[in-house]
């Protein structure tokens, strides 16, 4: 292992104990999706999603929101539309609270995922969904 290689584990777990107790995930059905793109001089792109999802069962609504900012590229974010079955990980808190920080989104209406994961990893979150 190089030096490049440990520093960005140490930076990882550093991470991921500042973050542990604000990580969560939510399963169930879009409501609602609101898309917002920015430029600046088309040289810096800002790109924001908001999406209300009601999680199943329940009657509650929670909001996500995810930010991508790019120089030179637009960045990009995968299809959701109102109906879909998606599940999203993220953080809560942050700037605004009540809300979700969207980390990776899983939509398994279309089986996209935004950051690809193992399918043994989205094959257990099925068994977990269909289980509950």
């Amino acid at each position: 292992m190089g030096l490049k290689d440990k520093i960005l584990k140490k930076n990882q777990e550093m991470w991921f104990d500042k973050n542990k107790d604000r990580m969560t995930g939510v399963q169930g059905s879009v409501l609602s999706v609101k898309i917002t793109e920015k430029t600046v001089f088309f040289i810096y792109h800002k790109l924001i999603v908001s999406i209300i999802i009601k999680p199943e069962r329940s009657k509650a609504v929670v909001k996500c929101i995810y930010e991508a900012k790019k120089f030179f590229k637009k960045p990009t974010c995968i299809a959701v539309n109102q109906g879909n079955s998606v599940s999203i990980q993220g953080l809560k808190g942050g700037k605004v609270k009540d809300t979700i920080e969207v980390l990776n989104i899983i939509n398994f209406t279309t089986k996209k995922e935004l950051i690809p994961l193992d399918a043994d990893q989205l094959k257990q979150m099925k068994q977990v969904q269909k289980f509950r």
